[in-house]
């Protein structure tokens, strides 16, 4: 499967193996037919966008194992719905942003700019 593009410009770089994210489950922020959330920014989560997320309908702590979703905790890598980025992003609650794991479709919900106000430098795949 080809992986994309990410907002550099450049391949997309693996985001998260540990906990295992994507659409797909293999590590990465690429996007296909049914993903209507869009889960194409890779974040590295902070407990207030956590908090912002369950406020507002998506609780992305609690595990749910029929999903393979593992629940996260702050500092976990996970590829996050670009329109709930965007929405925290408004409200002053965005979390870190890894711009190499972040795939180029995010640009239709947020800026480039305001992607790298968030940019972490590293990815931390494990």
């Amino acid at each position: 499967m080809q992986r994309g593009k990410n907002v550099l410009g450049g391949e997309l770089q693996s985001c998260s193996t540990d906990p295992m994210t994507g659409w797909f489950r293999d590590g990465c922020c690429s996007t296909g037919p049914g993903d209507l959330g869009m889960h194409v920014i890779c974040c590295r989560v902070t407990k207030d966008f956590l908090e912002f997320s369950k406020e507002t309908g998506n609780d992305l702590t609690t595990p749910v194992p029929e999903f393979k979703f593992p629940g996260l905790k702050p500092g976990d890598q996970w590829c996050v719905c670009a329109g709930r980025w965007k929405e925290a992003y408004d409200h002053g609650r965005a979390c870190g942003v890894v711009l190499a794991a972040t795939h180029m479709s995010a640009l239709e919900f947020a800026s480039l700019e305001e992607l790298e106000e968030y940019a972490v430098d590293e990815v931390d795949t494990e």
